[in-house]
């Protein structure tokens, strides 16, 4: 059973549209990315997810419970970590955590052994007695996740978690998310970061101007647009030999020599490569090296929006 089913999401502020029709799910253990430029929908929408704002239309389920704003057996199985920092900057790390698992009724000897789990989970059980305040950008920010994994939800929402830190504590925080995921738990990342997208998400839904224009794993989403992995080898001995060679194959479409290169357009290089390196052994050629080069997300959104991302 997925985590969490929406369907038919919609949400208007007076004339602005801003959600139209938005649906999806995310299965155990699954990171799901909500991929689109600021503006596009995406905090619009998994406020509604989280029960934060009313839907103008459409269902939310989560852990087979429907959500409304009041319902509180689905809104249970979330943890919701927001763009804007929700921790006190006068109370400590340990302070906070201890706080906000009290919200969530935990209590006792478990409130002591969860916020310690915590702390490791996101990497600050060294500076868990400094107040918050005096932590960085990227520390401020793991602790904020904290806060949303207290009572073991199902479900993990996750708002652009790394705006405007520092490159290895963002790192740090993909990390965590990552090892999140391979835990069983389904997280809904959203962000306007390409390469987060890239690196977590083992499903990417593009949202634009309040409606999702795709969603696929990676390699789904670059099928849209046609493009195709490029393969480049290195070569010594007969080029042209492989290049004839190679041109046989069935995943090869297209095969061109340059000096001593030969570049392919080939569909799914990495399950072809086997196949490719032994025509061109038989052809008479030695492989000097290898580069795979494999289409992004990058330009399945600028298919699919006509603009870059960050626009």
């Amino acid at each position: 059973m997925p985590v969490l089913e929406c369907r038919d999401l919609r949400k208007s502020f007076g004339d602005l549209v801003a959600v139209a029709g938005v649906g999806f799910e995310i299965a155990p253990g699954e990171t799901y990315g909500l991929l689109g430029p600021n503006g596009a929908g995406k905090t619009t929408t998994i406020s509604m997810i989280a029960g934060l704002l009313e839907r103008d239309g459409g269902e939310v389920v989560v852990q087979g419970a429907r959500l409304t704003s009041t319902s509180v057996k689905a809104k249970s199985a979330i943890g919701y970590v927001p763009q804007d920092l929700a921790i006190y900057p006068d109370l400590s790390g340990r302070e906070n955590l201890r706080f906000f698992a009290r919200l969530y009724g935990i209590a006792g000897d478990e409130l002591a052994r969860r916020v310690d789990e915590v702390l490791d989970i996101v990497g600050l059980a060294d500076r868990a007695g400094d107040l918050s305040k005096e932590y960085s950008g990227g520390m401020k920010r793991r602790l904020n996740i904290g806060a949303g994994l207290l009572h073991r939800p199902k479900l993990l929402i996750l708002d652009e978690p790394t705006v405007g830190v520092d490159p290895q504590s963002r790192n740090a925080i993909l990390e965590s998310v990552d090892q999140l995921s391979t835990e069983g738990m389904a997280v809904l990342y959203t962000t306007h970061y390409m390469e987060e997208a890239e690196r977590l998400c083992d499903r990417v839904g593009i949202i634009d101007l309040g409606e999702l224009k795709a969603e696929g794993t990676r390699r789904e989403l670059v099928s849209l647009v046609g493009q195709r992995d490029q393969v480049v080898l290195a070569l010594g001995g007969n080029v042209a030999g492989a290049a004839t060679a190679c041109r046989s194959l069935p995943s090869v479409h297209d095969a061109s020599t340059k000096d001593e290169q030969l570049e392919l357009v080939v569909d799914e290089a990495r399950r072809a490569l086997p196949a490719i390196l032994e025509s061109v052994s038989e052809a008479g050629a030695s492989v000097r090296s290898v580069e795979v080069t494999e289409p992004n997300l990058e330009a399945v959104f600028l298919h699919l929006t006509g603009k870059a991302l960050r626009d």
